[in-house]
């Protein structure tokens, strides 16, 4: 009889117990959700991820791109999906930014989901059309200044890299331009391509093809020091002290992913991201590969935060 007890009371525990990670993981497709528009750069280098991690395990990684809300929409999907491993955001400071500038988020960043892998991170190219009088940063200020409110700039939604860069210009610079918020990168590039917006901040690494073509001015490059890929342009920091604004992008998973699979997949990304051919291809492109365990990944993301929700004070942004 106590032997029966003894194994009803076991059966009961182990159908008590949390789910046990799976060392066959991944056994199906994994899905890696781009909460921001194709041809961006998270759409890009998930498609990187995804190839060779699809190489290294024998199943299927594939990228679902849904943009909208400046990446809350598809945030948002992630958050409420199931925490196994099998549905994963690729997110940027886009979300680190957003913490402070959207408060009332149908999620909290650090809430709602675990650090994975960081991808890598790139300078923003500020650039014009090429009807817009000014050649360097000096002369736009000058412009700006001479034509308060006049002057637009482009962004792919609030909270994002390129609108940040440009509210944090607004303030450093002190001058007057006005935000106009697309779905998606591309719509904000197309528009100062075809001159409807005369400004923008975007990342070097899908901008500087277009001003090499001529298609736009390249004005400066916004990291701490010249970018290798264009040595000769200053940087923005060289006429607006102290300026500087780049775009990172990372892997996050829904919170109660188990450690082991969060585990497995940062190791798998790191990997990935450290293989030569994928380095030299990034660093043509100007996209630094970054590589960091979870718990890194989670102290990155709190400095960040902090960062950005200083950002949104001093710049005074706010969502429209």
């Amino acid at each position: 009889m106590r032997t029966i007890q003894r194994i009803f009371v076991l059966l009961i525990v182990f159908a008590c117990a949390p789910p046990v990670w799976s060392e066959t993981y991944p056994s199906r497709v994994v899905k890696f959700v781009v909460p921001f528009g194709a041809g961006g750069p998270a759409d890009v280098y998930a498609r990187v991820l995804a190839k060779y991690l699809s190489e290294q395990t024998g199943q299927s990684f594939v990228v679902e791109d849904r943009p909208g809300g400046g990446s809350l929409i598809g945030t948002e999907a992630v958050a409420q999906s199931a925490p196994d491993g099998y549905t994963l955001l690729v997110m940027s400071n886009t979300h680190t930014t957003n913490e402070s500038l959207i408060p009332k988020k149908p999620y909290q960043l650090m809430r709602d989901f675990v650090p994975v892998a960081t991808v890598n991170y790139s300078d923003l190219l500020m650039v014009v059309h090429p009807s817009v009088k000014a050649n360097t940063v000096g002369e736009f200020v000058a412009y700006a200044k001479a034509h308060p409110g006049e002057l637009n700039y482009a962004s792919s939604g609030p909270g994002t890299p390129y609108h940040m860069a440009g509210e944090l210009f607004k303030a450093m610079a002190h001058v007057d331009i006005v935000h106009v918020p697309h779905k998606a990168s591309g719509d904000a590039r197309n528009s100062v391509l075809s001159g409807n917006v005369q400004m923008m901040f975007d990342a070097i690494t899908t901008m500087l093809p277009l001003a090499k073509a001529g298609k736009v001015k390249a004005l400066a490059t916004t990291g701490e020091k010249r970018s290798d890929l264009t040595p000769d342009l200053p940087t923005v920091g060289e006429t607006v002290k102290g300026y500087e604004a780049t775009i990172w992008l990372g892997v996050m998973a829904p919170k109660g992913t188990p450690k082991e699979v969060v585990d497995f997949l940062n190791q798998a990304i790191n990997r990935t991201i450290q293989r030569p051919e994928v380095r030299e291809i990034w660093l043509k492109q100007g996209a630094i590969p970054m590589v960091k365990t979870p718990e890194e990944f989670a102290a990155f993301l709190r400095k960040d935060i902090e960062k950005w929700a200083d950002v949104v004070k001093i710049s005074g942004a706010t969502i429209r």
